[in-house]
């Protein structure tokens, strides 16, 4: 008897990467409509930090074997 395939489990991994993804985001948005360079730069400095984790967990998804689709722009 031949079992249905399953759906591929959603790992805590595979859920970071679209959380960090957005808040990435989010920085990047806020950061735009600052008046102050140094809360640009921090912002920014923020968003390139959210961007690392989410390349982290996705590169631990990679290495499981389930791979996720790569970041929108």
């Amino acid at each position: 008897m031949l079992r249905p395939s399953r759906t591929p489990r959603i790992t805590l991994d595979g859920q970071l990467v679209g959380y960090w993804d957005r808040e990435a985001a989010r920085l990047e948005a806020i950061a735009a409509t600052t008046r102050f360079a140094w809360q640009k730069r921090r912002l920014l400095r923020k968003a390139a930090e959210a961007r690392a984790k989410a390349e982290r967990s996705r590169r631990r998804e990679t290495e499981r074997g389930q791979e996720t689709p790569p970041a929108e722009a």
